[in-house]
């Protein structure tokens, strides 16, 4: 249990901008596995999207170690512990997916041996091809996105109640950083 009562301009900051890159990158990642794409017109999309996987890597490891020291604010006051055990768990699986998913996509490139380009200021090279090794990381990059999607959506859904049925303050402490207040 921490003694913050509520999350810092950087914590927010933090917390908003991997949302987007995370939500964008899914959703980018399904269109890519699943749109109806010429083989031309996926490969340069491919190359995009490593090269923005490789930023998000970069940008969530300094966010989950920005989380791991500052800690997360205690619970809600009233709130069931069972809630604040299953908030616990949601968030440190989704600070997981943040670095599991873009570094499970680098991975698997890599160990196919195919190069990261990022956006032309530098590149990551490919290394020796190992099949398994390249093999489980497009598999934990696969079955990481289905994963993140639903954690994604059920902690979306978790603070939309809190908001408009708890009116627990909950959601006001990631938008604004008051601090929340009792259920009522």
């Amino acid at each position: 249990m921490s003694d913050l009562a509520t999350y810092d301009r950087i914590s927010r900051f933090n917390h908003w901008l991997i949302a987007a890159a995370v939500i964008f990158m899914l959703f980018f990642g399904f269109y890519l596995a699943y749109g109806d794409l010429p083989r031309e017109a996926k490969g340069s999309l491919i190359g995009i999207h490593k090269a923005i996987g490789v930023l998000v890597l970069c940008y969530g490891l300094w966010r989950v170690a920005w989380r791991l020291v500052q800690g997360f604010p205690a619970g809600i006051p009233g709130m069931p512990k069972w809630q604040e055990r299953a908030s616990k768990a949601v968030h440190w699986a989704l600070l997981a997916g943040v670095v599991l998913m873009p570094l499970s996509g680098l991975v698997a490139s890599v160990f196919r041996g195919r190069p990261v380009d990022v956006f032309g200021w530098f590149a990551i090279p490919a290394l020796a091809e190992i099949p398994w090794l390249a093999g489980l990381g497009g598999a934990v990059h696969g079955w990481t996105a289905i994963a993140l999607s639903l954690l994604v959506a059920a902690h979306m859904a978790a603070a939309l109640r809190h908001h408009f049925i708890d009116h627990d303050g909950t959601l006001v402490r990631m938008v604004s950083g008051r601090h929340a207040t009792a259920k009522g």
